[in-house]
């Protein structure tokens, strides 16, 4: 891999090396659109309901409460209760706006004198009557919610200059590095999190210790440094060593931030090894391990992946905080390689995950995101957190609240993760309004993505020579056709994966990429046996779903069936419409055995009880989909992605 020059330092992942240069917040600007209005909602309303909360639970009020030695007495919350306050830092150091600094600043002057002369910071271990430092690795997250602290400083410094906030969380780096460096401690965290900070603070800082330390993190991982959980060893990737492990394992956010935190050591380290360890583990998960939406993790008990093809839609945890460390990994993934199938994966995340997780006036929250509500939700109170395990309707907070914050800090960095440049020109991987500033070239891109699928690219400035403008071509157009317009007139065909269009670009140019935005069945892999013989509708990036608000009354998602001959088509505001029947609800009824032969009789038998067997009835009609991150947010509903067909299940391959 080549060095990477870095025009902008307004960056959340700022390698030195790699396939392609991130640009930054100062060279890519949201201008209107679908991202737009959830960045706006995350600025005006997310971020200050987050700060309000903190106070409210007392997560903020810790840091007081330490300073006046009124702990452990007055402590509230997790112990990792810490690390929310830092990733709401973080948010707000990105947004750059003087509402946020103000809040920051005051958080920060809450915080400056809980650190320890050596550099230890937290609210929940090392006071007489707490746990002694670091006596808890497993389970006492002080280096998770250092590196969430760390990443918060990074933010101050690339977006508003080094202040307060960031010499603590140096400080703190300092701390960590002589106490479980060469010769002190020979842990690990039981919550990776801390590797991608270390890097990206020794990017920052341009000292190596840094670096040093998060690859003896990752080596260290998976060598039986922890303790057994009774979840068992993987359920923190301490079971294989990060280069042995084919797929990712274990608690899913963990996986996917150690993940992260690999390709970022690797990244840095030229160690091309390390990196081509994570791209199997990537490759073999999605395969086989997640979910339509771009969701992982498909265990409540201990939120982490289940076996392969094991991707049940109504228990599907799929964590919105593991929808964020995916996206983080793609990005990584996309940077080092080059490679559009991680930008693919990260769209589809953004889209159906971390988009699904916040209310319409973002300040409410969905922790799990299901594909499958059988049961109509039940409003949540509005003035005390709520239980996080089972999606709902969205919560205003919750005991553990990392969603929220989680939310907020990418959508407050979203800009840039949308484009990148290198030696021959800007790559386009996802698509907004947007403007683009950077290296001499100067371009407007317009669209109504995800809604519709014509993305124009108009330039405004050029340099005098020719380079290439790239643009993904999404893997969800397999099957159709995809156009791309020059700016001559010509028109060609393009398949997936990334256009090209190279030339000496004019003030004026315009290219015009055509994608084919229409609703698609979608089938399952019938080794998934929990969705065998059911369908989806994606249209676009957008998974759609059933959900009961739609239905005529009385009837509930389990009443659908769905015709796969008939196409689906675009309905009104938004919707696609299949056509199918529901099961009148007045026709179900129970037997008395619900199990019978395949080719016996399909009536209860005669010593059923007395009410005369009625044939269950349909009624044929169009059914309206809406687009699944939208869904929950008309009161309490039942909700389903996959749909029973009219027609019999398919069979899982021999063998």
């Amino acid at each position: 891999m080549k060095d990477n020059t870095q025009p902008s330092t307004v960056l959340p992942v700022a390698p030195t090396r790699g396939r392609l240069r991130p640009l930054g917040l100062d060279e890519v600007t949201i201008t209107s659109g679908f991202w737009a209005r959830r960045r706006h909602i995350n600025t005006t309303a997310t971020l200050g309901h987050c700060h309000d909360w903190m106070e409210r639970v007392g997560w903020i009020g810790n840091f007081r409460a330490a300073a006046e030695g009124r702990l452990p007495k007055d402590r509230r919350g997790r112990e990792f209760a810490d690390s929310d306050v830092y990733k709401l830092l973080e948010a707000m150091a990105w947004e750059r706006g003087p509402d946020a600094g103000a809040a920051l600043d005051t958080i920060t002057d809450a915080i400056a004198p809980v650190q320890e002369p050596d550099g230890y910071l937290n609210t929940a271990f090392g006071r007489p009557g707490q746990g002694p430092r670091y006596g808890d690795l497993e389970w006492g997250h002080e280096l998770y919610c250092y590196g969430h602290m760390i990443q918060a400083g990074v933010a101050q410094t690339r977006a508003r200059g080094e202040g307060a906030l960031a010499k603590i969380a140096r400080r703190a780096a300092d701390h960590v590095c002589a106490t479980f460096g060469p010769g002190g401690i020979e842990g690990v965290c039981g919550h990776p999190q801390i590797e991608t900070a270390l890097v990206e603070l020794a990017r920052a800082t341009g000292e190596q210790r840094y670096l040093g330390q998060a690859a003896l993190f990752v080596d260290r991982r998976g060598r039986g440094t922890l303790a057994d959980p009774e979840f068992g060893r993987a359920y923190y990737q301490d079971d294989m060593p990060v280069r042995e492990a084919t797929i990712l394992r274990g608690h899913a956010v963990r996986a996917l931030y150690l993940a992260a935190g690999a390709v970022d050591v690797a990244v840095e380290t030229g160690d091309d090894d390390l990196l081509a360890a994570v791209v199997r583990q990537w490759e073999a998960t999605v395969a086989r391990r997640t979910y339509l939406t771009g969701g992982m993790g498909s265990h409540h008990r201990d939120e982490a992946f289940g076996d392969d093809f094991v991707l049940p839609p109504d228990r599907a945890y799929s964590e919105t905080c593991a929808g964020v460390a995916s996206v983080m990994l793609c990005w990584r993934l996309l940077l080092a390689t080059g490679k559009p199938r991680f930008a693919d994966l990260a769209e589809r995340t953004l889209f159906n995950v971390v988009a699904a997780s916040p209310s319409e006036d973002g300040r409410s929250f969905f922790y799990a995101n299901t594909l499958h509500r059988r049961r109509r939700g039940t409003v949540p109170p509005a003035g005390t957190d709520s239980p996080r395990a089972e999606s709902s309707l969205r919560a205003p907070w919750f005991a553990v609240s990392c969603c929220p914050t989680n939310v907020a800090r990418t959508l407050a960095v979203l800009p840039a993760y949308l484009a990148t440049t290198d030696d021959h020109g800007i790559q386009l991987h996802q698509y907004t309004d947007m403007d683009i500033a950077t290296q001499g070239v100067a371009l407007q891109v317009r669209t109504d993505y995800p809604s519709g699928g014509r993305v124009t690219v108009g330039i405004s400035s050029s340099p005098g020579h020719s380079w290439t403008l790239s643009l993904r071509v999404p893997a969800w157009t397999e099957g159709t056709t995809a156009w791309l317009t020059e700016p001559d007139g010509t028109r060609r065909a393009v398949a997936q994966g990334t256009a090209e269009v190279t030339r000496r670009f004019r003030p004026g140019d315009e290219i015009r990429l055509e994608l084919p935005v229409t609703p698609r069945w979608i089938a399952p892999d019938p080794r998934v046996d929990a969705i065998r013989g059911t369908l989806a509708v994606q249209r676009g990036p957008l998974v759609h779903c059933a959900e009961s608000v739609d239905l005529p009354k009385g009837h509930e998602v389990d009443a659908v069936r769905v015709d796969r001959s008939a196409e689906p088509v675009d309905g009104p505001q938004g919707t696609v419409v299949v056509q199918g029947e529901l099961i009148a609800p007045d026709q179900a009824r129970d037997t008395p055995w619900p199990y019978r032969p395949l080719d016996g009789p399909t009536e209860p038998p005669t010593d059923a009880p007395d009410e005369p067997a009625t044939p269950t009835t349909a009624e044929r009609t169009g059914i309206a989909l809406i687009p699944y991150h939208s869904w929950a947010n008309r009161g309490p509903s039942t909700m389903r992605v996959w749909l029973p067909t009219t027609e019999p299940p398919v069979s899982p391959p021999a063998g």
